[in-house]
């Protein structure tokens, strides 16, 4: 009962906000900074940076918040309007490059790494990636979006998609195995 009681309250929040009513704007930013600051850190290592490009970002919802049907998450549309600021942003920045397509072996899972890292210390790790890697990287496997789309946001091919996903996970996993050798080794 909670839920759809949150999600009526939530559609008018929306609406008013949709009417410049700058205290139902307010509120919606509340709710939702906090999730997209954490989505734009995952493309620009700088907390100042990925903060003005969040900010940039609610600029853009507030503006075209009457275009958002309701069809679907509310917060999932304010994602996507985040990740393509972020990318946007590392653009005009120059920061994002591509390395040249070469071609995509398949993920072997035998390569599974356990371990007991921290959250801080993965998103340390994905901060350490190339800029193209790491963006790739957090689209697949942390948004959740196809090789395809990545392709259209990005302007890039599905094999350079697929490419850079890989080549982010080997870096990845070489950086796990030695944080790991590095804090288990030595006992």
């Amino acid at each position: 009962m909670k839920v759809i009681q949150l999600h009526k309250n939530e559609t008018k929040l929306i609406q008013r906000a949709a009417k410049q009513n700058r205290e139902a704007q307010h509120v919606l930013y509340e709710l939702h900074a906090p999730k997209m600051l954490s989505v734009c850190r995952y493309y620009i290592k700088d907390v100042h940076q990925a903060e003005e490009v969040m900010l940039n970002g609610f600029f853009k919802v507030f503006k075209y918040l009457k275009s958002f049907k309701h069809e679907g998450s509310f917060e999932g549309w304010i994602r996507r309007i985040m990740v393509r600021e972020a990318i946007s942003y590392l653009r005009q920045q120059k920061k994002l490059e591509f390395a040249v397509e070469d071609d995509y072996l398949e993920h072997d899972s035998s390569n599974n790494i356990n371990s007991n890292i921290e959250v801080t210390e993965i998103q340390l790790l994905i901060d350490s990636l190339p800029e193209g890697y790491k963006m790739v990287f957090v689209m697949y496997a942390i948004e959740g979006y196809k090789h395809q789309e990545i392709a259209e946001l990005l302007k890039i091919s599905e094999g350079t998609s697929k490419s850079q996903l890989f080549k982010a996970r080997q870096m990845l996993q070489k950086k796990i195995k030695e944080l790991n050798n590095n804090s288990y080794g030595s006992n």
